[in-house]
């Protein structure tokens, strides 16, 4: 991959937003617990948590066109992205939006796994390396909390719309014509 800085900060944006829903998916088990119990609020997030992943892959998309702004030529695309590969697995996410991907929930862990390996590698790497170094692991703390706070946040997201949108169909179905 390279020790570019502009390679450095492509991966730094695709941990801020993927490196943080392996813990959210890891946290939302735990809480959801046995699940042979009939909570349904406990099922839902589990069932939504791909879709929150989807938007957070949106969310991810609309950066990527934003940076690529106003030039999206392939010519500007190949000069602009350093890690492709690493890109177009990200924009992958977009894909939990497909309800048949969507009814499994380990297929975005183990989507997001790979961008939280570069975490984990940081940690390993710089931990017990010179001041300088620990400014790496620093940084990846802060990206880490950010993503942390955004997947969480569109958890919550996908989970209001979630609820309004059978709150309406509910009274679509209560309403007599």
């Amino acid at each position: 991959m390279g020790d570019n800085f502009f390679a450095y900060l492509e991966r730094l944006e695709l941990m801020a937003f993927f490196s943080g829903y392996p813990l959210l998916y890891a946290v939302t088990l735990f809480i959801a617990g046995n699940r042979q119990l009939k909570n349904n609020f406990k099922n839902r997030l589990v069932s939504l948590l791909p879709f929150a992943y989807a938007l957070v892959g949106t969310l991810y998309l609309g950066l990527v066109l934003k940076n690529l702004y106003p030039d999206y030529s392939f010519k500007n695309i190949k000069l602009t992205m350093q890690q492709p590969w690493l890109i177009i697995l990200g924009l992958l996410s977009i894909f939990f939006w497909i309800p048949a991907l969507g009814k499994k929930p380990v297929l975005s862990l183990i989507h997001s796994l790979v961008f939280f390996f570069f975490l984990v590698r940081d940690l390993f790497l710089h931990s017990f390396q010179s001041p300088a170094a620990k400014n790496v692991v620093k940084n990846d703390m802060k990206i880490y909390t950010d993503s942390l706070l955004l997947n969480l946040g569109t958890l919550i997201l996908v989970t209001f719309i979630s609820y309004l949108i059978d709150y309406f169909k509910n009274q679509k179905r209560s309403t007599p014509v």
